[in-house]
């Protein structure tokens, strides 16, 4: 039987580090950046876990197919 492929645009949304947590980064990031605040531009440079059964079915779609 043939190797499963990983879903593509899955794997380039997340991933995964090296104790099986999955990361993803904060969205809004593209364009009228300009007139958020200092502190929403600051936040949305850093990376959140994702959690939950989301996270679970994240990692069935990357690590396992």
């Amino acid at each position: 039987m043939p190797k499963l492929k990983t879903r593509k645009a899955v794997s380039k949304r997340f991933k995964i580090s090296g104790t099986k947590k999955v990361i993803r980064r904060k969205g809004g990031q593209n364009h009228f950046n300009a007139r958020e605040s200092g502190n929403t531009t600051r936040s949305k440079r850093n990376d959140v876990q994702v959690r939950g059964k989301i996270a679970k079915n994240i990692l069935i779609d990357i690590v396992q197919r």
